[in-house]
């Protein structure tokens, strides 16, 4: 793997870690902005909603601009928008700095993904993106515990300082390892909105909204589990999101390789097993030890949905990949809003602590759904592209012939 991809997981790093550090600062924000905890709660809607507004924005203001200048501009972006929302004097401003913090993320997983896949010889590109992605995963081992702790000892302003500093080391590490990739020929806005059109394109978008749906429906809730049914205390709740994130590390690798050998059916294996995971969730949250194994499990085949939804629609789009790759992350991220939501809607009803995870297995069988429709159609299209070729190469006498 070339060390380029080094410079991508660096960047996925600081992306990782400033999206999940809210969650645990939220109470710190809201006790110094004066402001209650559920309203900070915006902060985290902020930096999603920057993300489903940039990924296709950003990414189709930049169609003919070179990828590497890209990533630079979007890493340039994020970190400026990092240190707006350490100095921002009061929480309307706090939003808007989270809101700017959020535009480039999708844009830059989504050129970042076609980056890594260029930089690698066929059969290898998977394995190429699951490698940006382990920048991700190491942020919820590593990172976001961290920068939580750095924000109660110091306070939050000084996490996000730091989140900004890791955005100045990225975009050195970018201009530095990435090399200079010449741009398609038929680039621009016009063909990217184009290759969008194609139906598997769009299948696949809608698998990610459904399918990891199912996984943020219990992450959101997934300390009060821990505390509220499990019994662990609020002091082991960074111990349990660690887990988590180890999880999701053990997911990306095993993603790579299964993607390059099997994508489909690595896809309906991933979903299939995480609405498993999530049932068996339902159960195992009332013993301790259970509950742990299930959290890193669920990491695992929850995250293994994400490379091969992202080779997806970057190969049904292959001649205009960008747009298409950017916006999955918009999908992912409406994943994480909707399934919180439809999480939060579960408890509210009052069905107990341990519904979203039922919730959450339901959105993973319609994920599944939708993914082997969209599946069978891709069969069956290329099943008339074969037989269509096999009529045009038929002699044009052949069918007097047998009449």
């Amino acid at each position: 793997m070339p060390l380029a991809l080094l410079a991508l997981a660096v960047s996925a790093f600081g992306i990782g870690t400033t999206e999940f550090v809210m969650m645990g600062l939220l109470p710190n924000v809201a006790g110094d902005l004066g402001t209650s905890v559920p309203t900070a709660g915006y902060l985290v809607s902020a930096y999603a909603l920057g993300v489903v507004i940039g990924a296709p924005l950003l990414t189709a203001l930049g169609a003919r601009v070179p990828r590497k200048r890209m990533l630079l501009l979007l890493m340039a972006v994020f970190t400026v928008g990092n240190l707006a929302s350490a100095l921002a004097p009061n929480f309307g401003l706090l939003i808007a700095g989270r809101l700017l913090a959020g535009l480039p993320h999708g844009a830059f997983f989504g050129v970042g993904a076609v980056v890594a896949a260029r930089l690698v010889k066929e059969g290898r590109q998977a394995r190429a993106v699951a490698t940006m992605f382990l920048g991700l995963t190491v942020a919820n081992i590593v990172g976001v515990p961290a920068a939580t702790l750095l924000g109660q000892h110091l306070g939050w302003r000084a996490t996000f300082l730091v989140v900004a500093a890791i955005g100045l080391v990225a975009m050195a590490s970018l201009a530095r390892l990435v090399p200079e990739m010449p741009h398609e020929e038929h680039g621009g806005v016009a063909h990217e909105l184009r290759a969008m059109g194609n139906r598997q394109v769009v299948l696949g978008l809608v698998t990610a909204v459904f399918g990891f749906a199912g996984v943020f429906a219990v992450y959101s809730y997934l300390a009060s589990m821990m505390t509220e049914v499990s019994g662990f205390a609020e002091g082991s709740v960074p111990l349990v999101l660690a887990l988590f994130g180890a999880g999701m590390t053990l997911g990306a690798l095993a993603a790579g390789p299964l993607t390059d050998r099997a994508l489909r059916p690595t896809l309906y294996g991933a979903l299939a097993a995480l609405a498993a995971t999530l049932v068996v969730f339902t159960f195992a949250v009332h013993v301790k030890w259970a509950a742990l194994i299930c959290v890193v499990i669920l990491g695992a085949v929850g995250f293994m949905t994400t490379t091969p939804l992202q080779m997806l629609v970057m190969q049904k789009a292959r001649h205009a990949p960008t747009l298409a790759s950017a916006s999955n992350h918009s999908a992912f991220n409406l994943a994480n809003a909707g399934g919180a939501w439809v999480g939060g809607v579960a408890i509210a009803a009052g069905w107990g602590w341990t519904s979203p995870a039922l919730v959450g297995a339901v959105l993973a069988v319609v994920g599944l759904g939708i993914a082997v429709t969209a599946g069978l159609l891709d069969r069956g299209a290329a099943s008339s592209r074969v037989v269509a070729s096999s009529e045009d190469e038929v002699p044009a006498e052949l069918p007097d012939r047998v009449g």
